[in-house]
């Protein structure tokens, strides 16, 4: 009997022909995985290195300043605009403010001070502000919002003992765990049993990597949705929105804004010419709630405050829900204090109709061009 060789030139080889394939396999991604979070550790630790030191220089300098107070909120103002201009996003006003309050809670010896003076001292720098801050950035922004110097030092320090990830320990803090622990009689059971994550807890190398906070510090482009199916739909309503007419001017895709420690995603921003105003437009996979209009009045209430030009109007928004079971085209309009300009909106806006017709045809040929990706699949 005659064995039949493999051969070398098939581009791929049965695991059953490589008896240690699974192992290597294994060894392998698990090497990815811990140095993707390698690489965000180090990131972070730069990170936080680099934002305590400007909120550092900012505090030295206002306390130089004759009216502190009024030099001060003219210094961030000014360095917020400069340095925003040079490095694009992550220098915002409030940003800085962020900063200055992180030095401000988190001093550091002067020794040390004095070594991040030091043109020739970047690898002391980086192993002394590693001893320092042992969490990542996003984990002191949001101990920030902790008033009490107590509960965020007991959440600091558990967060370290336990390497509590960013949603475990927002977890703990909205649960209020520091208090609940004081009142408890056994707390040795109620620390052991804090450490302990849960299933959503968990945060995926891919997603330290594509954390806001690091692309934003990285100046790196962030343009990604969280679905391929969305993704699609937001481009094709973007081409149709454009299509409608010179009045609708694009702005952006997967527009950030953050809230307090919370980031969210507008999905596309859009200028109106006629109105005078940003047209938010957010779309959503389900079927509409209460929620999905509260989440849009919080956007509104966002682009006026930071968006809105002197001279425009106020935002409008735009609901578009994709739900097989319901599609749903909705005017986040109720509450515009100018009831006249809302019946404006109303008249210029595209109709409501025209945009669930337009919803329902991509949401049709995107299923079509699933189905013959499957068929495909399936032949071959």
């Amino acid at each position: 009997m005659t064995r039949k060789k493999t051969s070398t030139t098939d581009p791929l080889v049965a695991a059953s022909d490589l008896p240690n394939y699974p192992a290597l396999l294994g060894e392998l991604t698990q090497l990815l995985e811990s140095s993707r979070r390698a690489a965000a550790r180090a990131v972070n630790a730069a990170m936080t290195a680099t934002y305590w030191e400007i909120g550092r220089r900012i505090v030295e300098v206002e306390q130089a300043g004759e009216d502190r107070a009024e030099y001060g909120q003219g210094l961030v103002k000014r360095l917020a605009e400069d340095l925003s201009s040079q490095f694009g996003r992550g220098f915002s006003e409030r940003n800085l403010l962020y900063m200055r309050r992180f030095y401000q809670r988190w001093p550091i010896p002067q020794t040390v001070s004095a070594e991040l003076k030091s043109p020739h001292s970047d690898e002391t720098t980086s192993t002394e502000q590693s001893r320092k801050f042992i969490l990542p950035w996003s984990h002191y922004l949001t101990l920030l919002s902790v008033e009490s110097d107590q509960a965020c030092g007991f959440y600091e320090k558990e967060a370290i003992r336990g390497g509590w990830s960013i949603r475990q320990l927002k977890r703990q803090i909205n649960s209020q765990f520091y208090e609940r622990t004081l009142l408890s009689r056994n707390k040795g059971a109620m620390l052991k049993g804090g450490q302990a994550p849960l299933p959503t807890d968990m945060v995926l190398p891919e997603e330290e990597i594509k954390d806001p906070l690091v692309l934003e510090f990285l100046d790196l482009k962030d343009e990604y949705s969280e679905s391929d199916l969305e993704e699609a739909l937001v481009h094709k309503l973007e081409n149709f929105l454009m299509e409608l007419g010179g009045d609708f001017a694009f702005v952006a895709r997967q527009q950030k804004l953050r809230i307090d420690d919370e980031w969210f995603r507008v999905d596309l921003l859009f200028f109106h010419r006629r109105l005078r105003c940003l047209v938010v437009v957010d779309l959503k996979l389900g079927a509409f709630t209460h929620a999905d209009a509260g989440q849009m009045h919080m956007y509104l209430n966002y682009a006026k405050e930071h968006w809105q030009l002197p001279h425009e109007n106020p935002p409008v928004g735009l609901i578009l829900c994709a739900s097989k079971r319901k599609t749903l085209a909705k005017y986040a309009l109720d509450g515009l204090p100018n009831k006249v300009l809302a019946a404006e909106y109303r008249t210029k806006l595209p109709d409501e109709q025209l945009l669930v017709h337009e919803l329902e045809e991509a949401r049709r040929l995107l299923d079509m061009r699933n189905e013959g990706k499957s068929n495909t699949v399936g032949e071959n």
